[in-house]
């Protein structure tokens, strides 16, 4: 759900608050009328006032914040991890100018990234580079170092993240 829309939420809580005031104060007032003996003066009515004074000091509050969530509250984008992300197409006619510049090793690497559409996890590159997992890591280390790519740590192990801003 996005901020406004829990600002207007809480904009509709508000007036229900201010229906439910409202409705108990008219009834409160019409009991105290008729069973307050000593008029004016009768602490029913401060107290009265008083209870109504704080509901409407509280239902006021709500509204701003609800108000201020409806103009200032920013969209935060997230995503679920099970959500599909739309990628444009990679292959490696995008990227043969950085191919040319690496070694057989890190060629093999960067392309068998570049095949899983740029997102990868390390254990899966060990199984289909056949190198050991040292190896990988040393020469993950190097495209990182290079900006090429990205490291995330997901439980045991980690996914590697093509950097399509080096493109």
């Amino acid at each position: 759900m996005n901020n406004q829309n829990a600002g207007f939420i809480i904009l509709g809580i508000t007036l229900l608050i201010g229906f439910i005031i409202f409705s108990f104060n008219r009834a409160l007032t019409q009991m105290v009328t008729v069973s307050c003996s000593h008029g004016s003066a009768c602490p029913m009515w401060t107290t009265l006032a008083w209870q109504t004074n704080i509901s409407i000091g509280i239902m006021v509050f709500v509204a701003l914040v609800g108000v201020y969530l409806i103009i200032y509250g920013k969209q935060k984008t997230t995503y679920h991890k099970n959500k599909q992300i739309s990628k444009p197409a990679l292959d490696k006619d995008n990227y043969q100018e950085i191919i040319k510049e690496l070694n057989p090793e890190e060629k093999k690497i960067f392309e068998a990234i570049i095949n899983e559409q740029g997102t990868i996890f390390q254990s899966k590159l060990v199984e289909e580079t056949s190198f050991t997992k040292v190896k990988v890591t040393r020469i993950l280390d190097r495209l990182e170092g290079q900006g090429l790519l990205e490291r995330k740590r997901r439980g045991m192990t980690n996914i590697v993240i093509l950097n399509h801003s080096r493109n």
